[in-house]
């Protein structure tokens, strides 16, 4: 159980570092990327799972939680404002 709360905060660091660059340094400082992150997992998972794809494997993982984090600082900046070039 401690372990994967542990390997889901240091995926959504991950996930949401990689989406930041993306986003074009789109970061919000290493909480924020981690909270990003996690909820990009959750919406990535959401998204994969509507489409029929099934995930296996921590790269895997890495890739959709990035995948949903790009989605949330786009639907971020969409709803913010925050960004009207990207």
């Amino acid at each position: 159980m401690l372990w994967s709360i542990i390997l889901s905060i240091i995926l959504g660091g991950v996930a949401g570092w990689l989406a930041g660059l993306i986003r074009r340094g789109e970061g919000f400082g290493i909480f924020g990327n981690i909270a990003i992150g996690i909820i990009g997992g959750f919406i990535g998972s959401l998204i994969m799972n509507l489409i029929g794809i099934e995930t296996y494997g921590i790269i895997t993982e890495v890739i959709v939680s990035t995948l949903g984090a790009v989605v949330v600082l786009w639907l971020f900046n969409l709803f913010s404002g925050a960004s009207r070039n990207a």
